[in-house]
């Protein structure tokens, strides 16, 4: 009984070694190009999504601001196929999925305003349609690995009050990636800059998409599994920052919304760091450096 009993420790201890399955990886390797793609037509070309990109977007924002999520993930997923352990990058697969799946949902509400003839609709529909499961899937599958915060971990926790906070922020943006999606209608009055029924449902996808992010942060004490979640929105949010500036005209200067937009991503744009170098600084994570 005893031997048994050590046989099921070996095999325990095996499981929860916190390695990315291979199939993790190479699916995570071939998302990236996907989302570096868009990101180029959408960020560098944002005014010819019409003749270049799945369906026209417009104004220029909407599309910049998709492509800045598209290269936080793909710095998301470049981590995810190399060095990193399962529980580094555990925190975005469901942040992914959700976004991936209302990214389908909309596809189909609204699939008269897609370039059907395109390669890049094909591309965008394969992606869309696939994605959402083969990501959860993955998830799925791979968490057995997790270990766990332990009491013997050296890992440097992250503050209750901070998880509070973020989880909290995290929340209210759900609650608007909601209102994003199921109304749209409501929404396109009192946005910052022009949208259709799509880009409103594409907002609330991307909206979705950071606040599960955010609640999946705050659900896990490890600050090394907040490290390349941080990473990638820290980059995502500098991005947008730059694409105010590039598509400035495109905001109702008069709406008071945009004001609030507005501050809400220049505060991203420093708490971020700061919370990013303060959990860094005299941080003992034997763990590993992400």
């Amino acid at each position: 009984m005893q031997s048994t009993g050590k046989v099921e420790n070996v095999r325990g201890s095996r499981v929860r070694n916190d390695r990315i399955f291979p199939e993790t990886r190479w699916v995570s390797a071939i998302i990236v190009p996907f989302l570096l793609a868009a990101f180029v037509i959408l960020y560098l070309f944002p005014d010819h999504t019409q003749e270049l990109f799945a369906w026209g977007i417009q104004p220029r924002m909407s599309a910049m601001m998709l492509a800045a999520a598209y290269f936080g993930g793909a710095y998301f997923f470049v981590r995810a196929a190399t060095n990193a352990r399962w529980h580094w990058v555990k925190v975005g697969f469901l942040p992914v999925t959700t976004f991936a799946t209302l990214m389908g949902i909309a596809t189909i509400l609204h699939w008269d305003r897609f370039n059907h003839g395109y390669p890049s609709f094909f591309a965008w529909v394969g992606l869309y349609f696939t994605t959402p499961f083969i990501v959860f899937l993955l998830w799925l599958r791979n968490r057995s690995t997790d270990p766990g915060p332990t009491d013997t971990s050296t890992d440097r926790r992250v503050p209750n009050l901070v998880r509070l906070v973020i989880g909290i922020v995290g929340g209210l943006t759900v609650l608007t990636s909601i209102v994003l999606f199921l109304q749209p209608g409501f929404m396109i009055s009192t946005w910052p800059w022009q949208l259709t029924p799509l880009t409103a449902r594409v907002m609330g996808a991307l909206f979705a998409l950071t606040g599960v992010g955010e609640l999946a942060i705050a659900l896990d004490v490890r600050w090394s599994a907040v490290r390349i979640a941080l990473q990638s929105q820290m980059i995502g949010v500098a991005l947008i920052a730059i694409a105010i500036i590039f598509s400035w005209s495109n905001f109702h200067q008069a709406n008071p919304l945009t004001w609030i937009f507005i501050a809400s991503i220049l505060f991203l744009l420093v708490a971020s760091p700061l919370l990013y170098l303060w959990m860094e600084t005299g941080d003992k994570v034997i763990d590993g450096a992400a």
